[in-house]
């Protein structure tokens, strides 16, 4: 495939995830938060959620599902995301949240503390018709319909396949969760966190075993290492 080819089949994905949003806004709906999560199926670290509202001329080719995109891909994406969205937020719902609430009541907490964010950031940076403090209009949330939110919500099933402000918003979750689970690695390097980013890898769980769970593990999610001497 050449240069230009290439080009086109991204342009041409790019035209496809733009649906959604240039529905709303030929209704006159202009201030759209996409919002998605990453890190449900982990056993150790938070659910991380992320609401991007893009501008209506946002352009930028290959945004995608942040699982089908390599890591340096998604980092200069990232990068580019939170420079041209009109305002952005994260939410986190940590291991010990996750086993009080269970991890879907986790995951949706995550997403509205993500929309909250952003609508503060929006209201701070962007100014309506009249003057006033813009206000999120819309959200296009992957699969779930987040409660406690006034704005509508359109959920879409594999919204990150399909929606470019839904995609936006996996790629910022999924690297702000990757760099936090880097850092945790420093503290509990036992469990090679820098590289599993808390999933089950084999060696992952054959450092439980043998170390027992961190303070970040989802007791919840290892009932199997119940057992385990746990690390203090």
């Amino acid at each position: 495939m050449t240069k230009g080819e290439r080009e086109s089949r991204l342009a041409r994905r790019a035209a496809e995830m733009r649906e959604f949003e240039d529905a709303l806004r030929a209704r006159g709906v202009l201030r759209i938060a996409g919002v998605d999560e990453v890190g449900r199926g982990p056993l150790a670290g938070p659910v991380t959620a992320a609401a991007v509202v893009l501008p209506p001329d946002f352009s930028v080719l290959g945004v995608d599902d942040s699982k089908k995109l390599s890591e340096k891909r998604r980092e200069a994406l990232d990068e580019i995301i939170r420079a041209e969205a009109l305002a952005f937020g994260l939410g986190f719902a940590d291991n010990r949240t996750i086993d009080e609430i269970n991890i879907l009541e986790a995951t949706k907490l995550a997403m509205r503390l993500a929309v909250e964010e952003a609508a503060r950031v929006l209201a701070a940076a962007v100014a309506d018709a009249c003057g006033a403090p813009a206000t999120i209009e819309h959200i296009l949330v992957d699969a779930l319909r987040i409660p406690g939110l006034d704005a509508p919500q359109t959920a879409l099933i594999k919204g990150d396949e399909r929606s470019v402000s839904i995609a936006a918003a996996s790629i910022v979750a999924k690297v702000a969760r990757d760099r936090l689970m880097r850092s945790y690695h420093r503290s509990y390097p036992a469990y090679s966190f820098d590289r599993n980013k808390g999933y089950g890898t084999r060696a992952h769980l054959a450092a439980i075993e043998i170390e027992g769970l961190s303070p970040l593990h989802r007791r919840s999610f290892c009932r199997r290492f119940a057992a385990a001497r746990p690390l203090i």
